[in-house]
């Protein structure tokens, strides 16, 4: 009986994980806030490393540690209802309606439409996400290959590109760390770090986290590796490996953001930054360059989220479709939210996120050290109620902001800032989830 998997499958399964983690927003977000947080630059990335690797990397050990088949086995630990709910939400957030699309129109914006004329962009949008989702759809419909597609072609390809980019920058930076100023908000280091912290949401890692789970164990026991204890074991393995390196990637994306200010002080946004460096060093090449970073980059996670989402939906709806129609279904929406631009889906995303992340980080937590409170069901049960009454203010907050001159809003955010300690940093919902999960902990010990 195998126990353990061999070093190159091993090598082969992390470097899958990782092509599926690192897409679209894990290219964008450090470079900006490489150029945001200027020389706070360590704090800000210790924030991100937080939310974008950390978590990630915790949501896939505690996947295998709890010997779960999924997040929708974990989360069902409180309740089948909110598990559904929960899950739903989730899948559809790293998937068609987030996620998914983010990659398409990422894609096209950092990198194609400078290879393409002035004018008419938006049919120009729709020719390459029609083309994008085509070639996503086609291995996302052979799921059984995605360790080959992705772990052994796509992101050596990816990592290629990137690399020639980075140390054509390492190599020579135009100034250093400590001469750049940090922008509004990341003028102290506690600033910088909590910034970073909530910036680490965009990459939506910790919800992918929780869903690539599921395609990893599958592989891992297609490998032979069959036995609960040796799948969670070499699950984690893989996961843990995969986020270190991601993290490693992350750090030099944001060094030499913030050693190129001089030429992206104008920029807006992270592909405008990559794209600025790129053009730098590569003059009219760096348009080539970019386009090939960043395409390979979303279509491997594209594939990565297009499979784990339809197998989801199948264990969840099994009278439903079945997997092929829900890759053609959520390739199919996809395609078409693509098409409102990036502005649009990055803009709408951070409300969800405000509200889901506080809820995947309690339940990797709380999966995580069950076995000190013994799994019992009302811890996971209290813990959640009072996060997800906390998240739901956290988004109101985000909503406001987009939403300006609602006396409504305003008067629940106002109250929000009044009761929930940590509200104005994006954080109301930790010190609700402590007092939920003692108050768990009280309830546990009663009912034993």
């Amino acid at each position: 009986m195998k126990r353990s998997l061999t070093t190159k499958e091993t090598v082969a399964i992390t470097s899958m994980l990782f092509g599926m983690f690192f897409g679209a927003g894990n290219l964008i977000f450090p470079a900006k806030l490489g150029i945001d947080a200027g020389l706070n630059i360590w704090s800000a990335f210790f924030g991100v490393f937080v939310t974008a690797v950390g978590i990630p990397m915790l949501a896939v050990v505690a996947l295998g540690l709890s010997r779960s088949e999924g997040v929708v086995e974990l989360s069902g630990r409180v309740s089948k209802g909110y598990s559904l709910f929960f899950c739903t939400l989730l899948y559809l957030t790293i998937g068609p309606l987030f996620a998914i699309p983010r990659c398409a129109s990422t894609a096209f914006s950092v990198g194609a439409v400078k290879l393409l004329p002035a004018g008419h962009e938006g049919l120009f949008l729709a020719a390459f996400s029609l083309i994008f989702f085509a070639v996503v759809l086609y291995f996302s419909l052979k799921p059984g290959g995605i360790m080959t597609w992705i772990g052994k072609w796509l992101n050596p390809v990816f990592l290629l590109f990137l690399a020639v980019l980075v140390i054509a920058a390492l190599w020579k930076p135009l100034t250093g760390v400590s001469a750049v100023t940090p922008a509004a908000g990341y003028e102290t280091a506690g600033g910088a770090f909590f910034r970073g912290f909530l910036e680490g949401y965009n990459t939506l890692d910790a919800l992918a986290g929780l869903a690539f789970g599921i395609v990893v164990i599958d592989v891992v026991r297609s490998h032979g590796v069959t036995q609960p204890a040796d799948v969670a074991r070499n699950t984690a393995k893989a996961g843990i490996f995969s986020c270190l390196f991601m993290g490693f990637i992350y750090l030099f994306i944001t060094l030499i953001s913030t050693q190129s200010a001089p030429i992206c002080e104008n920029a807006t946004n992270g592909g405008e930054v990559l794209g600025l460096i790129a053009d730098h060093y590569f003059s009219a090449a760096g348009s080539v360059l970019l386009t090939a970073i960043v395409t390979f980059a979303c279509l491997k996670t594209a594939i990565g989220l297009v499979t784990s989402c339809s197998k989801a939906f199948v264990d969840m709806f099994p009278k439903g479709p079945g997997y092929n129609q829900w890759a053609v279904i959520f390739s199919v929406v996809s395609f078409g939210i693509a098409n409102f631009g990036l502005s649009s889906i990055v803009a709408w995303c951070v409300p969800v996120l405000m509200f889901l992340y506080p809820l995947a980080i309690t339940l990797v937590l709380l999966a995580l050290f069950g076995k000190a409170f013994g799994n019992r069901k009302s811890v996971y049960v209290w813990t959640t109620a009072f996060t997800l009454v906390a998240a739901v203010f956290d988004m109101i907050g985000a909503v406001s902001g987009m939403v300006p001159g609602s006396a409504l809003l305003s008067t629940l955010t106002a109250f929000a800032g009044k009761v929930l300690p940590l509200y104005s940093l994006g954080l109301g919902w930790v010190c609700p989830a402590a007092i939920g999960f003692i108050v768990g902990l009280i309830v546990s010990r009663k009912e034993k």
